[in-house]
């Protein structure tokens, strides 16, 4: 068993918010392994690749070098490139998500992913972090949220970054994007068994940091 947490769920759940948090007051390390395939999506815009072409993907997921920086905010560096910012896109969001379909690329980012979490410590989301990158971890929690309360959240995050947000719009990418993440052959979302699922419609992010930790200290994880 890893001294870890791992936290999955949809898109606009509020994973990397609320493991960012966890790992904080923990004293963890945040490994936002969504970002992790935010950077394999921003190489293959970079490098001109048709993000259809599996095998032109794939060898890029497995030639970029990616590592983190910790600290507020914790940074993210491509090919030692700093791209924190641009990953963020909405658009890389929705490219990572159709080139993580790709058998190679996840195998290239799990492969990477494990190395990480394999010192414990950790706290960790995605996509498949309870079932396959980190199955041993010591607490796996599953954060979910209506497509409806997903889609606003989103919309006032854009807008913050002052960018153009449709409501309806983003809401069927969202629920087109569970339904990928969900039906797609390799790593398919999906609850682990003895996950904590924790609904996040009627919370705040406080209190599902807190329910997050309470959980992790209920189960006798932690001296």
């Amino acid at each position: 068993m890893i001294d870890a947490i791992a936290i999955d769920g949809p898109a606009g759940a509020g994973k990397s918010t609320v493991a960012r948090a966890v790992a904080r007051k923990l004293g963890f390390t945040f490994l936002d392994t969504g970002a992790m395939y935010r950077c394999a999506a921003l190489a293959v815009v970079r490098r001109g690749v048709d993000a259809k072409d599996e095998a032109a993907v794939t060898k890029i997921a497995e030639q970029i070098a990616i590592h983190f920086e910790q600290g507020e905010p914790q940074k993210v560096f491509l090919d030692e490139d700093d791209v924190t910012t641009e990953i963020r896109l909405e658009r890389i969001g929705d490219l990572a998500s159709r080139v993580s379909v790709f058998r190679g690329v996840r195998m290239a980012m799990v492969r990477l992913q494990k190395v990480l979490a394999g010192g414990g410590r950790v706290v960790m989301e995605g996509r498949d972090t309870t079932t396959v990158v980190c199955p041993d971890a010591r607490l796996k929690v599953f954060l979910t949220a209506s497509a409806d309360e997903r889609a606003r959240r989103r919309v006032l995050e854009l807008q913050a970054r002052g960018e153009d947000a449709d409501f309806q719009t983003i809401r069927a990418e969202i629920v087109e994007r569970d339904k990928r993440d969900s039906s797609r052959e390799h790593s398919p979302l999906m609850i682990a068994p003895g996950a904590v699922v924790i609904e996040t419609d009627e919370m705040s992010v406080n209190d599902v940091v807190d329910r997050v930790i309470e959980a992790y200290y209920a189960e006798g994880k932690s001296e």
